[in-house]
């Protein structure tokens, strides 16, 4: 049974983390959505363990990592992975991120392309703009009493609504997760969504590159999917019927068209 260790980044935030797979095998690293932590793996972890050394660890602000006061910034966030995998003595790796993780999965590719093997960014957008939409939310949830309001939000936005009713622990799970992150820490990442727009740059990945997207998704839409696909180089664009967290509605899709793309089977 894996346990979940930590370490301590350059600016002092520790950063929790898990591995499991045998040693030898490629090393993937995944990256959480906002609102969650590592756990929104579980159901992957074991398909993915059979090919590759899989590695998880909870964003900063998030789960067991430290949630420091203040706005985040994307490059930070990316260079939190790059210290793991220095911590680890990871040279390069595969990296899939959803949503947020995705946003760090872009900024891999521009600053960081010489550490990446294969690249997956699944249900994210290069740009979620304009910024006093994310300033109106930050001040709405750091103002509010708890987190009940902005849970809510999360899950109306993240599953098909025939999940509440098919899948009510886990829908629980994923709620209760989103209820347990620190106020400071989704504030600290919604500013790095704010403040981020990689909609030029990311035309620098050289990374073999998977786009998979919702075609229900209404929060980074299937257009925003296209759009990243269309401006990486020979990136490949996969849309599945779903929403947001397509790991978990979609599971065997997401699982095949990931395992396929990272094997170089397609």
């Amino acid at each position: 049974m894996t346990t979940t260790e930590h370490f301590t980044t350059g600016d002092g935030c520790r950063i929790a983390y898990r591995i499991d797979g045998a040693e030898g095998r490629p090393v993937l690293v995944l990256s959480n959505s906002i609102a969650t932590d590592l756990h929104m793996w579980d159901g992957e972890v074991a398909a993915l363990a059979e090919h590759f050394r899989v590695l998880r660890y909870d964003t900063r602000g998030h789960g067991g990592s430290d949630a420091p006061v203040g706005a985040y910034s994307l490059d930070r966030l990316g260079r939190d992975v790059l210290e793991l995998l220095d911590a680890l003595a990871i040279e390069r790796a595969h990296f899939c991120g959803l949503s947020l993780g995705g946003f760090i999965g872009q900024w891999l590719g521009v600053h960081a392309p010489d550490r990446l093997e294969r690249l997956i960014l699944s249900n994210t957008s290069p740009y979620l703009g304009p910024a006093p939409q994310w300033d109106e939310l930050i001040r709405a949830m750091l103002a509010a009493p708890d987190l009940s309001a902005t849970a809510e939000m999360f899950m109306g936005n993240w599953f098909p609504k025939r999940m509440f009713e098919t899948d009510r622990d886990l829908i629980e799970a994923f709620r209760t997760a989103a209820l347990a992150t620190p106020a400071r820490g989704l504030a600290g990442c919604f500013a790095v969504v704010r403040d981020s727009d990689l909609r030029r740059t990311i035309a620098l990945i050289t990374a073999p590159t998977l786009v998979i997207g919702g075609l229900d998704d209404t929060v980074t839409l299937a257009s925003h999917s296209e759009a990243i696909a269309q401006t990486i180089p020979s990136a490949r664009l996969v849309l599945l019927p779903g929403v947001h967290m397509l790991n978990v509605e979609r599971r065997a899709e997401f699982l095949a068209e990931a395992i396929g793309f990272l094997l170089g089977d397609r």
